[in-house]
C-alpha cells in the first residue's frame, strides 16, 4: 500500500458500480461528475427497476447535505428540520433535563433514492419537483446503466496495468463478464464482494432488532403532534429504545399536514431462539435474515408486539405502533472491514459494504456520503490515494465503534435518561 499512497486517480474508461442504493448512486454520479465520458454501469441485485420504499426515515447528517448541495443541486429541499432533541418518562412527560434545543435535518430513504436516480440514470421524478417540468434543473449530463436483478458472482484481477474481471448473473439468470478498469462495491453490508476480498469478515447479529414504521402527520392526537412534531423524541428503559421523528411525506412533501412520523423500537431478541425465528419468518414461512419487510409480518406476531407497546411505551410511542399499517423489522448487527483498497486500486468497497453501522449512529448515509465525497476530492487531485483510504477507514471504524457502544448502552445497559 505504500507505493500507492501518493496515487492520483487513475483515468477510468469503463466502472462498475455494484449495488444500486443510495452509496452506489452517489459514488455513480460523483465519477459521471468528474469523468463524464466514463462508461458507469450499476448493477443491482433487486428484482425490480425501482428499489422498493420501505418508508424509512434518515438522519441528514452534515455529509449527506453536502452531497446534495454539491453533486445532486435538485432545486428542492430534502429534509424536515427537528428543533430539539427530548426523552419521555413512562408516563409520556419530558424527562427534566433532557430537552437539548438542537436543530437537525431529516429525510427519508426514499427522497434521497429517487432524486438520485433521476440525476444518474435519468429516471423520472416530476412528482417530487413542484411547479411546472420547466422549474425543474438541467438534467442532460450523462448517465449510467442501471441493471436490476443482477448477482455479482465474482471479481477478478486481470494483472498490472490491466483492469478487473466482473461476472454476474443477470435477470434473466445467464452469466455475464465484463472487462473494466475499476469495481466499486457497494453491495451493502452482506457483501458478496467483501466476502470475496476478505472472507474473514463476517456479518453478526447484535442480540436486538429495530421496528419501524410510520404515520401519517393527520393522524396524529393534538398530544402526540404537540409532543413530538419538529423534535426527535426518545424514550429509554431497560433493554428497550424508542425514537421518532418527522420525515417527508408522499413525493417527498415537506408541506404541514403532508409529513410522516417516522418512528424505531429496538426490542431485543436472543439469537436463535424461537421468539426471533418466528418474528423473521413471513406470512408465507420465508425466514428472512436481516430485513422482514413491509407486508411480511405475521398478523399474530404484530398482535403481540401492540400488546406489548402497551405495557412498556409512553402513550405517545403506544399510539405511533398502533396507528401503523406497514411495519417492518430490521435485525441490528455489525460488521467492518479493516481496509478498502483491493487490486491496485482497481476494487473499492465503500458505504455499508465497509462497515455496516449499528443504527443508533444515524450515519449509515452519511457514511455513503462521505465516502462518495473522498472520491470526489481524489478524482479531481485535491488528495491522493493514502488520504483517501484514511480518510474512509478512519470514518468507519469510529463510527462503528460508537455503534457498538450505543448498543450495548441502550440494550443491555442503561441509559442516563432511562425510566
Amino acid at each position: 500500500m505504500q507505493r500507492l499512497s501518493q496515487m492520483a486517480f487513475p483515468p477510468v474508461k469503463d466502472v462498475i458500480v455494484l449495488g444500486g442504493s443510495l452509496s452506489g448512486l452517489m459514488h455513480a454520479y460523483t465519477i459521471l461528475s468528474h469523468s463524464p465520458a466514463t462508461k458507469v454501469t450499476i448493477l443491482e441485485r433487486s428484482p425490480t427497476a425501482l428499489l422498493h420504499n420501505q418508508g424509512a426515515g434518515v438522519v441528514a447528517g452534515s455529509e449527506t447535505q453536502k452531497f446534495f448541495d454539491t453533486y445532486v443541486r435538485a432545486g428542492r429541499d430534502i429534509a424536515v428540520t427537528s428543533k430539539q432533541r427530548l426523552y419521555f418518562n413512562k408516563d409520556g412527560g419530558i424527562v427534566e433535563g433532557s430537552v437539548e434545543n438542537r436543530q437537525q435535518r431529516m429525510t427519508s430513504w426514499d427522497v434521497l433514492y429517487r432524486l438520485l436516480r433521476w440525476r444518474v440514470d435519468g429516471m423520472d421524478a416530476d412528482e417530487y419537483f413542484t411547479g411546472s417540468k420547466d422549474s425543474q434543473p438541467d438534467n442532460s449530463g450523462p448517465k449510467a446503466a442501471y441493471h436490476y436483478g443482477c448477482t455479482a458472482s465474482s471479481i477478478e484481477d486481470l494483472g498490472p496495468s490491466k483492469g478487473v474481471r466482473v461476472t454476474w448473473t443477470d435477470k434473466s439468470g445467464s452469466s455475464q463478464s465484463a472487462d473494466v478498469d475499476m469495481m466499486i462495491a457497494s453491495d451493502g453490508a452482506s457483501s458478496t464482494t467483501r466476502g470475496q476480498l476478505r472472507p474473514d469478515v463476517k456479518r453478526k447479529y447484535a442480540g436486538y432488532v429495530a421496528f419501524r414504521g410510520t404515520v401519517p402527520e393527520t393522524e396524529l392526537s393534538s398530544s402526540t403532534a404537540k409532543d413530538m412534531c419538529e423534535k426527535f423524541a426518545f424514550y429509554h428503559t431497560q433493554g428497550t429504545q424508542t425514537l421518532g421523528y418527522l420525515i417527508p411525506g408522499e413525493n417527498g412533501s415537506l408541506e404541514p399536514g403532508h409529513r410522516l412520523m417516522n418512528w424505531l423500537w429496538y426490542s431485543n431478541f436472543e439469537d436463535g431462539s424461537s421468539e426471533l425465528e418466528n418474528l423473521m419468518t413471513d406470512n408465507d414461512g420465508k425466514r428472512h435474515g436481516i430485513t422482514l419487510p413491509v407486508g411480511g409480518m405475521k398478523d399474530s406476531v404484530w398482535s403481540k408486539q401492540k400488546k406489548l407497546a402497551e405495557e412498556v411505551l409512553p402513550p405517545q410511542f403506544v399510539e405511533l405502533v398502533e396507528k401503523t399499517q406497514q411495519p417492518f423489522v430490521q435485525a441490528v448487527t455489525d460488521v467492518i472491514c479493516d481496509e478498502n483498497i483491493f487490486m491496485d486500486g482497481k476494487a473499492i468497497l465503500v458505504g455499508d459494504a465497509l462497515a455496516g453501522f449499528r443504527p443508533h449512529t444515524a450515519a449509515s448515509t452519511s457514511q455513503a456520503a462521505l465516502d462518495a465525497l473522498a472520491l470526489g476530492e481524489w478524482m479531481q487531485g485535491k488528495i491522493g490515494l493514502d488520504e483517501y483510504r484514511s480518510r474512509c477507514l478512519q470514518y468507519s471504524a469510529e463510527t462503528q465503534r460508537h455503534g457498538v457502544m450505543l448498543g450495548e448502552r441502550s440494550q443491555f445497559g442503561r441509559h442516563p435518561f432511562a425510566a
